[in-house]
């Protein structure tokens, strides 16, 4: 029955399958590994997003790096099913009506956890009510608040209409879903019976709610002006809480649901240090972020584990037992996913790259602070490095907010870099990132490169997924990497843990020159001369890293320390 479930897990994406677009990246990709892993573990969530009839979008790159966005277009109703059900949401003082469509993620043991996509394209809506569920994080702010009202308070609205009536815990998967405290007051309001929300009431949603943020970036927090909030929301009781208002005298919803939550936390221990600074709060503690092993796991590689290791898939953390496993055999599965890679680069590119020649792969959202062009900081000294100590191709992916300027100029920045490199170095930008590329990245590259300016890297999942598949890390040490790394051992550091020394524009040249130093003096000998150490390091990437960063451990620090605690 429907309301045996205990958890309701609320994000704006949630990634469950390449052909569902209802995802942009990391934050959908990590909600669907969280429902996969709560299914294997038999923990009673129901999860609630939003359908986007036309995804996040569709990009397509010219030779020149410039991206052109188009509209996704999938049957909607092939891969989910609708449910008879209907809820509403006020916006703007108008009826929204919704329904939900159901996808049902079944875990190893069989158990099953009901994911619904809210739908507001019905005839019952006005045409501009119609297109809420249309594109994710698309149009204007009015737009954003518009669906976020429909995915918080229609979202719980829903839950009750499918007979989800005991829930004891709703957990916030970043402020996008911040509005479904107040969906929750209103029904406190109606069992006390009153007509104003006081502090008891507000004590007892307190209760039931949990909060993650995922982002040290100010801008990745949802803030709206009190007009638009006034206008849009119509609850004059948001905008009477001056804790809610940002210094720039914005409602900020990351810090409705910090207010609101009897728990939060940050998505790695060092983004739990960050997030206590920037809220000064010190109740923000901190679940480090995994991946589904078996969702990422490379299909050699899973044949491997399932002969060495058969409990994997029940037990994640028997990943330690990587450590017995021949290198030879680990470098053959690595070999099978390489070349699935490699023969996908040509089937989409035309692009022939060599298996025999040391792969970087970097697939990351497209932003300033991620730094995709780090690597080109200095063109001559990288096709020295390339020359002397050993050839080197690199694999990129990534899609850049249509309404981020900046992060498309970078997109062309690597473009140029290709270019001025075809000799030397070949680089390939696949276009069209989602979670198909990013298996086959993650598992058929050499070394992961992951170049963030610090701290700006909340937690990172990427680098996760390719030490699952025996691809160490070279990378900045920020976000889960500050716990992953051991250098040498798992991976290898771009810098240090200390204070950036400026703007990005003083650090960037430090950052590049270590990066170049590593390359040069340690990962490149490493492979072309030190083939059995570098297999090593491989294998104690599986076995260290794949071992604890996967959503198994993560669900079951959210089951002991926020849902039941």
């Amino acid at each position: 029955m429907p309301d045996r479930r205990s958890i309701a897990y609320f994000s704006m994406e949630i990634a469950l399958e390449s052909s569902i677009p209802t995802y942009a990246g990391g934050l959908g990709v990590l909600a669907g590994d969280t429902i996969r892993a709560a299914a294997d573990l038999n923990v009673p969530i129901v999860a609630v997003s939003l359908l986007y009839r036309k995804g996040y979008f569709t990009q397509r790159l010219d030779a020149h790096g410039v991206q052109r966005e188009e509209p996704t277009r999938w049957a909607v109703a092939q891969y989910l099913e609708e449910m008879p059900q209907r809820a509403s949401a006020m916006v703007e003082r108008r009826t929204v009506h919704l329904r939900a469509w159901k996808y049902i993620v079944r875990g190893i043991s069989g158990f099953t956890i009901p994911v619904y996509f809210l739908d507001a394209d019905l005839p019952d809506n006005v045409s501009q009510d119609r297109a809420l569920t249309d594109v994710l994080y698309g149009g204007d702010a009015r737009y954003r608040l518009s669906q976020e009202i429909l995915l918080g308070i229609g979202g719980v609205h829903m839950l009750r209409a499918l007979g989800y009536q005991h829930l004891q815990r709703f957990h916030m998967n970043e402020g996008h879903a911040s509005l479904l405290t107040f969906a929750l007051l209103d029904e406190q309001a109606e069992r006390t019976g009153r007509w104003i929300v006081g502090a008891e009431e507000i004590a007892r949603v307190r209760q039931q709610c949990v909060f993650t943020t995922h982002t040290p970036v100010p801008a990745g927090h949802d803030e709206f002006s009190k007009d638009l909030v006034d206008a849009v929301l119509g609850r004059p009781e948001v905008t009477a809480m001056p804790e809610l208002f940002g210094a720039n005298g914005n409602v900020n919803l990351t810090t409705l649901g910090f207010t609101l939550s009897r728990y939060v936390n940050g998505v790695a221990k060092k983004h739990g240090e960050i997030s206590r600074q920037m809220f000064d709060s010190e109740r923000i503690d901190a679940i480090t972020n995994g991946i589904h092993a078996a969702t990422w796991a490379a299909p050699s590689f899973q044949a491997l584990f399932d002969r060495h290791i058969p409990q994997w898939r029940e037990d994640n953390f028997s990943l330690r037992h990587a450590m017995n496993i021949g290198l030879p055999q680990i470098a053959q599965a690595h070999r099978q996913a390489k070349r699935q890679l490699l023969e996908f680069i040509q089937r989409r590119s035309g692009i022939a790259l060599k298996p025999d020649v040391l792969t970087l792969g970097f697939a990351r959202r497209v932003a300033m602070y991620k730094r995709a062009d780090l690597l080109f900081c200095d063109l001559e000294r990288l096709q020295r490095i390339a020359k002397t100590i050993g050839p080197i191709q690199v694999v990129y992916a990534g899609k850049a907010h249509p309404n981020d300027q900046t992060s498309r100029e970078l997109i062309k920045h690597v473009f140029q870099a290709k270019a001025r490199l075809a000799s030397t170095i070949p680089i390939v930008y696949l276009d069209n990132y989602d979670v198909e590329i990013g298996q086959l990245m993650t598992a058929g590259a050499d070394v992961w490169l992951n170049t963030p300016l610090r701290p700006l890297e909340a937690s990172g999942t990427s680098g996760m997924k390719a030490a699952l598949n025996g691809v160490p890390s070279l990378s900045m040490l920020d976000g889960w990497w500050v716990e992953g790394h051991i250098e040498g051992v798992t991976g290898w550091s771009i810098g240090d843990t200390a204070p950036s020394a400026g703007s990005p524009a003083e650090q960037t040249p430090l950052d590049a020159a270590s990066l170049y130093e590593k390359l040069e003096r340690v990962v490149l000998p490493l492979f072309y001369q030190e083939r059995d150490q570098f297999l090593a390091i491989m294998r104690q990437a599986i076995a260290l890293n794949g071992s604890f960063f996967n959503t198994q451990r993560m669900v079951q620090e959210y089951v002991v320390r926020a849902y039941f605690h």
